[in-house]
């Protein structure tokens, strides 16, 4: 092999390598949990519409996700069991338990989303590309590949992974399209973007918004810069948009099922997604009905609607969450300010936030949109989320931010690289180095710490995870595996149990158990999980004056009551 095909090959090879470092870190640790609390819906919608052609639970959801996740399943012979819908959690526990295959079931579903993972890596590698050198960019993708929350939630059958690797890669596309403003871009955008949309509905605005920003940044590079490329002819412009909404509209048209419907006839004058958008009455509602009477439309149109209609509802009216100690329904506005503090690695935190800093910095003093679209693009999704999200329960949905924060660490490695080169030999060269050496060293020994429990992980400054945040963050259920091995282990004759999860006790393999309600006393062993006190505040306070005799993974906690004991 000659020097040039080694040298080309080198870098690829490296990527390839941390790639496949993040899939075998995410599945390494399927063995260990059990099913978490979205998983059987995900699996049961999914399998729904590839073994029925029906998509009837949760429609809050996209399909395209969902559909990756259950093809492994389904081809393992897996099949849809027809519960009623909307809930898909009766479905996807008949899948996973009705046939004898629970892991298998649950490991291949987990599998689907690997490749989203993996593309998450990698395009955190093509956005640092954007910005720094090849090798760089290799920096990029490595952070984003050891941050514990990205391998945790990559590990599983949902769709936090899935939305951040497709958002990226559709902003991605639309500053490609930006720039060269060809058709062949055009295309790529609509096709990248039908993905987007199509896997979760928080593409609406995190695409959106980037896409804007992206926008505004090329225009006002191009006003200021006698150097920059010459805007794109109007008339390319238009026939791109065209293209880009024909591609997204074939993409959820497919994803959907493919087929064409009138959204009212004679026999169904009334139509969800139309009274939704046009309202119950009025010259809008008169026309909608009549035109949609005579042709037919996807019945993507009218699902995608109703998802959008789902999660409004569901943002206005509310999800229970917790944040240091206290509970709402409406959430806080500082949230994921708090929860990407407490669960981002602190070499991360520490160069990824000066990182995007001096991105912003270098970008306004070179009038560089490329350099200022990173960090524009994390404050405007951080702020959103901020303060439109009222469904607080994870720091799994603005996943999208740390590939955004990886680059960030890159380029900060990358500029004090070029300060050290600089300097001269001397204590302070050798205290930045070692600085910078200690902080990579930190954040590639997280993974081996924080093995197996990457979705539970919490930096060094939080000493109490619980009393910070709870829901996906900490507890999502999936330790109850690790608590029936456990409680086998000491011959425990029966449990008292109070457990927060999706899985089905009766065919988990448990002892004789009992289920503890709030404030209601037993003793023996009790078992209490994490999310379970989190949703009863205060109800298991009469477990206080009893030591714990242990925890059990990182969210359940084992008592030995004695039977004496008032």
């Amino acid at each position: 092999m000659s020097e040039l095909l080694r040298a080309r090959l080198t870098l690829p090879i490296a990527l390839a390598l941390v790639v496949l470092l993040a899939l075998g870190l995410a599945a390494s640790t399927w063995h260990v949990f059990d099913q978490t609390w979205d998983e059987p819906e995900h699996l049961a919608a999914g399998l729904s519409l590839l073994d029925r052609g029906h998509y009837v639970y949760d429609i809050q959801h996209p399909p395209l996700g969902r559909l990756a996740l259950a093809v492994g399943p389904y081809l393992a012979g897996a099949r849809s069991q027809g519960k009623a819908p909307p809930d898909g959690k009766p479905e996807g526990l008949a899948i996973l338990y009705g046939s004898g295959h629970y892991d298998l079931y649950l490991t291949l579903a987990r599998a689907g989303a690997l490749p989203f993972l993996a593309l998450l890596v990698v395009m955190s590698y093509f956005w640092g590309r954007t910005v720094l050198g090849r090798w760089g960019a290799l920096g990029a993708a490595a952070f984003t590949a050891t941050t514990p929350v990205i391998l945790g939630h990559g590990a599983l059958a949902t769709l936090d992974v899935p939305a951040a690797a497709t958002c990226l890669l559709a902003l991605y596309a639309t500053l490609r399209w930006f720039e060269t403003g060809r058709l062949g871009a055009a295309l790529w955008l609509g096709l990248t973007l039908g993905l987007a949309l199509g896997t979760k509905l928080s593409a609406i605005p995190f695409c959106g918004l980037g896409a804007g920003a992206l926008a505004l940044l090329r225009y006002w590079e191009r006003e200021g810069r006698a150097d920059a490329s010459p805007p794109v002819a109007r008339a390319s412009w238009l026939a791109g948009a065209a293209l880009v909404v024909l591609a997204v509209g074939a993409v959820l048209t497919l994803a959907y099922g493919g087929r064409f419907i009138y959204l009212t006839d004679e026999t169904h004058k009334f139509n969800q997604a139309l009274w939704w958008v046009f309202g119950a009455k009025g010259t809008l509602h008169d026309w909608a009905y009549a035109l949609f009477a005579q042709f037919p439309v996807p019945e993507a149109l009218q699902w995608y609607l109703g998802g959008i209609e789902a999660v409004t509802v569901h943002n206005d009216t509310g999800h229970l969450s917790y944040l240091l100690g206290e509970e709402r329904l409406n959430g806080w506005w500082y949230f994921y300010l708090v929860t990407l503090a407490a669960k981002t690695p602190l070499p991360l935190q520490l160069l990824g936030a000066p990182g995007l800093l001096l991105l912003a910095r270098d970008g306004i003093r070179a009038r560089d949109a490329r350099r200022l679209a990173l960090p524009v693009i994390f404050v405007a999704l951080t702020v959103f989320a901020s303060t439109f999200s009222h469904i607080n329960i994870g720091v799994r949905h603005i996943i999208v931010l740390y590939p955004l924060l990886a680059v960030g660490a890159a380029y900060t490695l990358a500029c004090a690289q070029a300060f050290v080169g600089r300097s001269a030999a001397g204590i302070r060269r050798q205290l930045l180095a070692g600085g910078l050496a200690a902080l990579i060293l930190m954040q590639a020994t997280t993974l081996v710490r924080a093995w197996p429990d990457y979705l539970a992980y919490f930096n060094v400054l939080v000493a109490d995870p619980e009393h910070v945040v709870v829901d996906s963050d900490l507890d999502w259920g999936q330790d109850l595996k690790r608590l029936i091995a456990r409680l086998h282990e000491l011959k425990v004759p029966f449990v008292a149990l109070a457990y927060s999860g999706s899985a089905d006790l009766t065919r988990e393999g448990l002892p004789p158990y009992a289920l503890l309600g709030p404030d209601q006393r037993a003793t023996g062993w009790v078992a209490v999980s994490a999310l379970a006190r989190a949703e009863a505040p205060r109800h298991f306070d009469w477990l206080t004056p009893y030591p714990r005799r242990e925890r059990v993974g990182k969210t359940i906690d084992l008592y030995f009551i004695p039977a004496a004991a008032p």
